[in-house]
């Protein structure tokens, strides 16, 4: 004899990138589990195969690799907030003395992705020469919020994966049909100024982010804290 089936609820949501309008149901044991699993092995392939397999089950996006990766951060904390709570705990360090530490409930749906004024994905690095950036992808996303050695190879990595064209007076040379490396030193080339224009795009791309009220115990010092990024919420 079959055993009764269960309803599962069904929300939307709408992308921060488009506003493209995404149905999505939250996640089940099953897929919970794979996550945990993957979470504690600490291994990024498995994070990312974790987070692809869930955000691709639980909503109707075909193209998860092509999200931006605000948007991966959005949905995937929708899918979460939706399965296992509507608050995360958490543990914050006082700015005050930068060693206490205390713990603080913050209600998910206040985290709302926070779009910097003025940023934009055309970078005119000189009078001739201008630049296209696109977003990093999945498994860069989670190499930036799970990884401790994300240092400047990783930056040099990162931004000759996410031009998109780069152009002069005479031409547009689009960048997939590009060779990677050749990309990498193409930037290499580029001046501290001229690269920084580069950092600025990605510190500045729109992203996850929370500010958190916190008092001191034990010097009664009430302090701000800014989350920023899916890892400040993962739990």
């Amino acid at each position: 004899m079959a055993l009764p089936k269960l309803n599962v609820p069904k929300y939307k949501l709408k992308l921060p990138s488009d506003g493209r309008t995404v149905n999505f149901r939250p996640f089940l044991v099953k897929e919970e589990k794979i996550l945990l699993l993957a979470t504690e092995s600490g291994e990024q392939e498995s994070i990312v195969s974790a987070i692809k397999d869930i955000i691709r089950d639980c909503t109707d996006i075909k193209d998860v690799e092509k999200l931006a990766t605000f948007d991966i951060e959005f949905v995937f904390l929708q899918i979460r907030t939706k399965s296992v709570g509507e608050s995360v705990d958490i543990s914050v360090t006082c700015p005050d003395d930068e060693e206490t530490i205390v713990a603080v409930s913050i209600p998910l749906d206040e985290i709302k992705v926070v779009k910097t004024r003025g940023h934009k994905k055309d970078i005119k690095l000189s009078d001739d020469v201008a630049i296209t950036m696109g977003y990093p992808s999945l498994e860069t996303f989670v190499a930036m919020n799970f990884s401790d050695d994300a240092g400047m190879d990783q930056v040099f990595d990162m931004a000759a994966s996410c031009v998109e064209t780069i152009s002069d007076a005479n031409q547009v040379y689009d960048c997939s049909n590009i060779p990677k490396k050749e990309v990498m030193e193409w930037f290499e080339e580029l001046n501290s100024k001229q690269f920084g224009m580069i950092q600025d795009f990605f510190e500045k791309m729109p992203k996850l982010s929370h500010t958190v009220s916190v008092k001191n115990p034990n010097t009664g010092v009430e302090s701000e804290v800014v989350l920023e990024g899916l890892a400040s919420f993962f739990a």
